[in-house]
Formats: structure tokens, sequence, C-alpha cells
């Protein structure tokens, strides 16, 4: 049952491109978001309850095909500096 309302999401959402600086840092995240949805409102809101007044959005976009891609393979570039401790490719600079 789970399995099938994910499907559905994922076949009516888009993902979104989130930049934002957390600690005067530039940051970027990958977000899928379900039709209707005021995303620019969405993320203020979350990256309030993550981060209080540390974290800033910039910017809400739609991904490109290509970032998309990259995004559902898992092989967008990854910021070192991410409090998760995820690196990027071997071949991604910094």
């Amino acid at each position: 049952m789970a399995t099938a309302m994910n499907s559905k999401f994922f076949k009516t959402s888009t993902t979104r491109v989130v930049d934002f600086h957390c600690d005067g840092r530039p940051r970027r995240w990958f977000k899928a978001f379900g039709a209707n949805v005021d995303v620019k409102s969405e993320m203020t809101n979350l990256l309030q309850d993550l981060y209080g007044g540390r974290a800033r959005l910039v910017e809400v976009r739609p991904a490109t095909e290509d970032e998309e891609g990259d995004y559902l393979r898992g092989t967008e570039p990854k910021n070192v500096m991410c409090p998760t401790g995820r690196r990027g490719p071997p071949d991604h600079e910094p």
C-alpha cells in the first residue's frame, strides 16, 4: 500500500533545487514537492525549524532534467561540508 502511495506522489511531484545559506555558507538540497504546495513558504519554515536564524533561503526553482536525473541516481554533487558527512564522487571538486 505504501509503495503505491509513494509511486503516485512521485508521478505527480516536481523536483526542486533549494539554494540557501547556513552560517554564511552556500548549501543546496534537492527535494520533491507535491502539486499545489507553496514551496518557498514550506522551505522557509523548514529551514527556520532546523536552523533558526542561522539559515536563509536564497532560491527555490524547478530542477532541470539533468539535475533531476542526477538526484534520482544519487550522482548530484555533494557538499563536503554538509553536516550529514556525505562526500561527493571522487572527481568532485568542493
